[in-house]
Formats: C-alpha cells, sequence, structure tokens
C-alpha cells in the first residue's frame, strides 16, 4: 500500500470517527431527554396517582375546648387520597364553620400527613339567649354554652329588641375594658348599637353608650369613679356628666 493510499485510509478513519462522535452526542442529548421525560412522568404518576403518597393521617393542634376528633369529623379529609390532590381550602373552609373556630390553617405534611392548626375563639362574655347560658367572643360571636357562667366573664343582659348587631357592639366593649374596670363591673346591658350600659357591682352605673373611642372612655371613666354619684355618662367622652 503507497504513502498515499495509507494517508487517504488514515483520513477516512478520522472522518468517520468525527461522524460516529456528532451522532453519538445526538443520541446523547436525545437520550438525556427522555431519561429526564420518564423521571418527570413517573414522578407525577407516583404523587397525584399512586397510593404511595396517599393522605393516611390528620394532625390537629390548637383544638384545645373543641377538640381534635370534632375537628377531624369536620374536615372530612378524604384518606386514602393523594396528598397533592386534596383540596386544602374545602378542608379549611368545613373547619371554620365551626362557630368555635375562630380560623383555621391547613396544609400538607409529606409524605402523608394533613396539618390543621386551629385558633379557638375565647369567650369575652356570657349571655343568656332562649334560657341557656352561651359564651361570646369579642366579635359578637356567640360559640359555645355553658351549665354555670365562669364568674370571671362578664354577662351581658339583653332585651326583647336587642338586635344581632347590638350584641356584637356589646362584645367590643366588653372586650375594650381594661383588667381593673373589667373586674367592677358585674354585667352589661345592652338595648341599641349605641345604648350600652355598665353596671357595677356596687350598683353604680355607666353609659358607655357604643363601643367607639373605647379606650378613652375607659380612661374618663377611670377619673370619674373617684367622684361621688350613681350615673357617670361617658357617652361623649369630651364631654362626661356625673348625677
Amino acid at each position: 500500500m503507497t504513502d498515499t493510499e495509507q494517508s487517504l485510509r488514515r483520513t477516512r478513519s478520522r472522518f468517520a470517527r468525527r461522524q460516529w462522535a456528532r451522532r453519538w452526542l445526538r443520541w446523547k442529548a436525545v437520550l438525556a431527554v427522555l431519561l429526564l421525560l420518564g423521571l418527570v412522568l413517573a414522578g407525577v404518576w407516583a404523587v397525584y396517582f399512586s397510593s404511595f403518597l396517599a393522605v393516611s393521617g390528620v394532625e390537629v393542634t390548637g383544638a384545645d375546648t373543641v377538640g381534635a376528633a370534632r375537628i377531624r369529623a369536620a374536615a372530612a379529609v378524604p384518606t386514602g387520597e393523594p396528598l397533592a390532590k386534596v383540596d386544602l381550602a374545602q378542608i379549611r373552609s368545613r373547619v371554620q364553620a365551626l362557630a368555635a373556630v375562630r380560623s383555621a390553617d391547613v396544609s400538607r405534611q409529606w409524605p402523608d400527613q394533613v396539618l390543621i392548626k386551629v385558633r379557638e375563639r375565647t369567650a369575652v362574655a356570657v349571655v343568656e339567649i332562649g334560657g341557656q347560658l352561651r359564651g361570646m367572643d369579642a366579635d359578637g360571636v356567640v360559640f359555645r354554652s355553658y351549665r354555670h357562667a365562669p364568674p370571671q366573664l362578664p354577662h351581658i343582659q339583653t332585651s326583647a329588641g336587642t338586635r344581632a348587631e347590638a350584641l356584637a357592639e356589646g362584645a367590643k366593649v366588653v372586650a375594650a375594658l381594661p383588667s381593673d374596670l373589667a373586674a367592677k363591673v358585674d354585667h352589661v346591658e345592652v338595648e341599641t348599637v349605641d345604648q350600652i350600659t355598665l353596671v357595677l357591682r356596687d350598683g353604680r352605673v355607666v353609659k358607655w353608650g357604643s363601643a367607639e373611642q373605647s379606650d378613652l372612655k375607659a380612661e374618663v371613666v377611670a377619673a370619674l369613679l373617684h367622684q361621688p354619684g350613681q350615673e357617670y355618662d361617658v357617652t361623649v367622652p369630651g364631654q362626661p356628666t356625673v348625677r
């Protein structure tokens, strides 16, 4: 074989290797894409359609009064369903429909749990409705019953014509009372939104009005109670009266 033929053969061989290398690089990229796609599809199947990551339990925190069992029953979390497909908003809505629940946060706890964090309502007063003692929170929501009124909670008295918005306003007044004034209150009489009266344990009366400017009203009452009188009117805190 002549030198020319050997040189031509080497050239062809190098050309063939370069061609094969280019083809392999193209196939390598295609194989990488196919492998990545396969992994993604496998992941989607495992998360959304398989039983590997299905809901197997519900953890509840913060339900000290309501009870975890009642929260789970209201939540109705679909056990056995893939965790990724669980509708957290619907679960939260069902839990928050309970009167005693102020708010709820629902989240996924991988690999197979749903976590429900509950914030319960706190009673600020007791009101008698239909012959039953009921606890009411600062928003005026009636959410629980009592056999006996807790001594630390003021009693709200209503009339037959008291509307729900007036009751809610009374709850705002009670929630705004500083602890030293609240300790002096025997009960709160609620007639309308702007006709709310505090009856103190010693028989004196404070005409409060609405919940507007409650902080200022509390400061004025604290000063007025040192003056002799039976009725203290702070409905207009800038112009209080004593009788």
